[in-house]
């Protein structure tokens, strides 16, 4: 089956993300206070077991590109999913520390593989000049996932064991979809089609950049995402339930983040995140200055929810755009960089929190956006308007991988879930 549009694709790759980043990985801390209580775990438990699909999502996308370039799109995606069910399933029926240990840090694997499989798949089915825009869309199923993740939390809340059992049942058809929509490629190239370039040293500099702007975003967000709500009911001292609409709100602000590539092409990469980097650290400053009216820490949800999954948007396109031959790999250090930066904020939080209060924490880390945010003319361009003209999309090889996938050698129609690797194999059909 093909896709009829790179609109439906990237309808497609949201609701993998959905499922994979805002079910899979996101909405466990939404429900930590009815685990926490049944399980009868402490807080330092809950913290470890936190972390793990941090660890594994690094580990993850370490390997990622080598198993979507290997294994092929529809595989790795598959793998993927996999891990999601084995996870989702593991964490509704925990009976302690361990189980639950080891169902989060496979979610956590389950989201570090999907995006580059869903990159790799694209590179085949979208054409090259609408790839910023569907890498863009399909990030923000993140806030998909985190939509339809709180109205568990606030139906399902002492029933978390059913809502993660619902959730299993949805990555399996997830599964289901994938292995029929995506194709069994692979990123060994025909015979007649020329290898992505190596990468230069100006292409590596532009990395580590973007690497860096991700890994500070990262820092400055870990406020919001770990201690949002607990800041709310401590300092506005609101009801614990009525958090959970904080995170309605990020995740319906959040589908705004699919113009972030628009945007990026009319005001210029720089602009935006400056833009964007502002709007983060305003949301931790009103919510810290006003958490007890439910109107105005919805408000900063809002703002955060837009803006942070704008600016992985925009380091998603970046990333890609970047290193236009390997979309298995080049969204992968920024996404890493973004999660590490997030692993080393939140502690410095928890101690800023028990030294200073929360006010003065979230002021600290709002104002280090703000500095961010300053050095946003730093920030990479993906590349010169002159360079772009002057490689043709063939040069990449995309365009003649598609080519011969389209067309088999005897001249025949492509059909979905066949291989071809060049001229003297055999062609491989999968069911």
């Amino acid at each position: 089956m093909k896709f009829p549009s790179s609109t439906g694709f990237a309808l497609f790759g949201a609701a993998m993300v959905a499922i994979s980043y805002g079910l899979a990985r996101f909405a466990f801390g939404l429900f930590v206070p009815p685990i926490r209580a049944e399980l009868d775990l402490s807080a330092q438990v809950i913290g470890i077991i936190g972390a793990l699909p941090l660890i594994s999502f690094v580990l993850a996308s370490l390997v990622a590109p080598y198993c979507a370039d290997r294994l092929g799109a529809r595989n790795t995606a598959v793998i993927s999913g996999g891990f999601g069910v084995a996870g989702l399933v593991l964490i509704s029926l925990s009976n302690g520390a361990l189980l639950l240990g080891v169902g989060v840090f496979a979610c956590g694997i389950c989201t570090g593989l999907m995006m580059p499989a869903l990159t790799a798949a694209m590179q085949v089915l979208v054409k090259r000049t609408l790839h910023g825009r569907v890498s863009s869309v399909m990030n923000a199923g993140t806030s998909i996932g985190v939509f339809v993740a709180v109205p568990a939390v606030l139906f399902l809340a002492d029933a978390w064991r059913l809502a993660y059992g619902s959730f299993a049942v949805l990555a399996g058809l997830g599964i289901v979809v994938t292995w029929f929509f995506i194709p069994s490629v692979s990123h060994v190239m025909p015979s007649n089609a020329a290898p992505p370039p190596p990468i230069t040293a100006l292409q590596w500099s532009r990395l580590f950049r973007l690497s860096l702007f991700a890994f500070a975003m990262g820092f400055v967000s870990a406020a919001y995402w770990i201690f949002a709500p607990d800041l709310a009911v401590t300092l506005g001292a609101l009801p614990a339930g009525e958090t959970g609409w904080l995170w309605l709100a990020v995740g319906l602000a959040g589908l705004g983040g699919a113009v972030a590539a628009d945007l990026a092409d009319r005001n210029n990469p720089p602009i935006t995140h400056a833009l964007m980097l502002v709007m983060l650290a305003t949301s931790l400053a009103l919510l810290a200055a006003s958490p007890g009216q439910i109107l105005l820490a919805s408000f900063s949800a809002l703002v955060f929810g837009l803006a942070y999954m704008s600016l992985t948007g925009l380091y998603l396109m970046t990333g890609i755009r970047l290193l236009p031959g390997r979309l298995s790999m080049g969204p992968v250090l920024p996404f890493v960089a973004c999660a590490l930066g997030q692993a080393a904020g939140s502690p410095v939080v928890g101690v800023l929190v028990d030294r200073f209060g929360y006010a003065d924490a979230f002021a600290l880390f709002a104002a280090v956006g703000i500095v961010v945010a300053m050095l946003s003319p730093l920030y990479p361009r993906s590349i010169e308007t002159e360079e772009a003209e002057e490689i043709p999309e063939e040069d990449t090889g995309l365009q003649a991988a598609y080519d011969s996938q389209l067309l088999s050698e005897e001249g025949e129609p492509y059909r979905y879930g066949e291989v071809t690797n060049g001229p003297d194999s055999e062609t491989e059909t999968s069911p």
